[in-house]
């Protein structure tokens, strides 16, 4: 394999790699002995911490599902309450690229003239856990969460934050015929 048809097959591999490990993850969990069918409603408790901007647009991605699962927000007095936590924080990811000359050769037995270069690079990365307590109970029936590398861009992140909220209720309520 030529020297430069090796080297854009192994970036290109690369790439897709670093991509699959920048890509969102979303989770969720339930109280399995928690009614579903029985809640209806919802009131929301907090954001923690508090960011005006982000916020609503929480608020707006969780209440688009909700409504699409027929729940009903209402000021206070819900049967389910809901928080949600969000977090950001700087991680650090090495990046190794080869020059793709003299690679080929080491196994022959020749040795080989190859440069390796590695750089760090810090990302932002954001999660959003959202929990549901039964209002009655206080007790913690749903949790969700989405995790994903942030952007430079509100509105890169607002599209992520949207598609991770929309994963995160995809299957909700828990055992659900429309799940």
């Amino acid at each position: 394999m030529k020297p430069i048809v090796r080297t854009a097959l192994c970036t290109v591999l690369f790439l897709a790699a670093l991509a699959s490990a920048f890509a969102q993850q979303v989770t969720t969990d339930f109280d399995h002995q928690a009614n579903f069918a029985q809640y209806k409603t919802y009131s929301w408790q907090e954001i923690k911490p508090a960011n005006s901007l982000w916020d609503a647009r929480i608020k707006n991605a969780v209440d688009a599902q909700l409504a699409a699962k027929g729940w009903t927000q209402v000021d206070s007095g819900g049967d389910v309450a809901i928080v949600a936590i969000k977090t950001t924080q700087t991680q650090r990811s090495l990046q190794t690229f080869y020059d793709g000359f003299g690679g080929g050769w080491r196994w022959r037995g020749f040795g080989g003239m190859g440069e390796a270069t590695t750089t760090e690079q810090d990302y932002k990365e954001g999660t959003l856990v959202v929990d549901m307590y039964d209002a009655k109970t206080k007790q913690l029936i749903w949790r969700g969460s989405a995790e994903d590398t942030l952007s430079n861009k509100a509105e890169k992140n607002e599209k992520n934050l949207d598609k991770g909220v929309a994963k995160m209720f995809k299957k909700f309520p828990p055992g659900s015929a429309k799940s």
